[in-house]
C-alpha cells in the first residue's frame, strides 16, 4: 500500500467518525439533466448498463426490502465533542488503538428500537458492549491508545437510507473526555439480494466497482464515493443516473496512458452533485448492481 494511500485511509477513518456527513471534499463531479453526467469518463456503454440496474431496482422486491430496513449511511461511531485533544489521540483512533481499564455492563435488555424521524420503528437484537469495544480496538500497533473506563447504553442520531434515526448506541467513558464516544448497539440488517447481476468482466476503463460510500451532504444534494484509479491515468470518473427511485452511480478510469506502468491502487474521494436530494432513494454502484456500501475502508 502506497503512503498516499494509507494517508487517505487515516483521514478517512477521522473523517467519518467526526460526523458522517460531507460538505465537499476532493474532486468533484456532476449530474445534468435527466440523469445524463457531466463526467469525463461517460459513456453510451455505462449509461446503457446504468440504465439497466436502475430499471432493475425501481419497484423490485430488493427496493421494498431496503426501504423498510434499517441501513446506516452514516458514521456508526460519534466522537466526543471536545475530540481530540492532541495528535496523539488522533493518531490512536485512526489505528484503533484502545486499553480498556475497568468492567464493561452486561446488556440491560435483549433487543432496542430504531426509531426515524420520518415515522415508523424496527426492533433489533442489541450488541454486547464487549463485543462494540472489540469492534472498534481491533489496533494492537505500538504507540498511543484511547483508554475506556466504562460503558452505559443510551441513543444516538444517524443518517440512514430511510433519513435520520435515533439509535440505541453504547456510551463508551474515554479517559480525559467530557463527553463519551458513542457506537450503534444494533447492527444493519443483510442487504437484499439484488435483482440484477454484476457486470460479467472484471474491472476495466470502462466500468470500475466502487468501494465506499464516504458520506451525504447535509442538504442531500451531493455523495461522496471513494473511486479507484491507477498510477498511470488522470484519475477516477463517476458519472450518475438519477430516477423517481434510485441514484445509479457508474464508475471509470479517464485518460489511461499506454506503455509500461507499475501496479499501484490508488484511491480518490469524489463528490457528485445531485439534480434534487437522495432522500429514500437508494445509491447504487452500476458496476455491482448493489447497493454502494458505506463504513470505513
Amino acid at each position: 500500500m502506497s503512503a498516499r494511500t494509507a494517508q487517505l485511509l487515516l483521514f478517512l477513518a477521522l473523517f467519518a467518525a467526526a460526523g458522517g456527513v460531507v460538505t465537499g471534499c476532493g474532486s468533484e463531479q456532476g449530474s445534468g439533466r435527466d440523469g445524463q453526467s457531466r463526467a469525463p469518463g461517460h459513456s453510451p456503454m455505462t449509461e446503457a448498463r446504468a440504465r439497466q440496474v436502475a430499471d432493475a431496482w425501481n419497484g423490485s422486491e430488493a427496493a421494498r426490502a431496503w426501504r423498510k430496513g434499517y441501513y446506516p449511511i452514516g458514521e456508526e461511531v460519534q466522537l466526543p465533542e471536545d475530540a481530540f485533544h492532541d495528535v496523539g489521540d488522533k493518531e490512536a483512533y485512526g489505528n484503533q488503538n484502545f486499553a480498556l481499564r475497568g468492567q464493561l455492563p452486561a446488556t440491560p435488555r435483549k433487543n432496542g428500537r430504531v426509531k426515524w424521524e420520518s415515522g415508523g420503528s424496527l426492533t433489533l437484537p442489541l450488541v454486547e458492549a464487549r463485543q462494540a469495544y472489540e469492534a472498534m480496538a481491533r489496533g494492537g500497533n505500538e504507540g498511543p491508545h484511547l483508554t475506556v473506563t466504562g460503558a452505559k447504553l443510551g441513543e444516538t442520531t444517524l443518517s440512514t437510507s430511510r433519513g435520520p434515526a435515533t439509535v440505541p448506541a453504547w456510551l463508551l467513558t474515554l479517559d480525559g473526555y467530557d463527553t463519551p464516544l458513542k457506537r450503534a448497539a444494533v447492527r444493519p440488517l443483510k442487504p437484499p439480494t439484488p435483482p440484477v447481476e454484476p457486470v460479467a468482466e472484471g474491472p476495466s476503463d470502462t466500468l470500475q466497482p466502487l468501494p465506499q460510500l464516504v458520506g451525504t451532504a447535509r442538504d442531500g444534494r451531493s455523495v461522496t464515493v471513494i473511486a479507484d484509479h491507477g498510477a498511470c491515468d488522470d484519475g477516477p470518473a463517476v458519472n450518475v443516473l438519477e430516477t423517481g427511485g434510485s441514484v445509479v452511480l457508474s464508475a471509470s478510469v479517464v485518460g489511461t496512458k499506454e506503455g509500461p506502468c507499475t501496479k499501484q491502487l490508488l484511491r480518490e474521494m469524489v463528490t457528485v452533485k445531485l439534480d434534487r436530494p437522495l432522500g429514500d432513494r437508494v445509491l447504487l454502484d452500476a458496476f455491482t448492481g448493489r447497493p454502494v456500501p458505506y463504513g470505513r475502508p
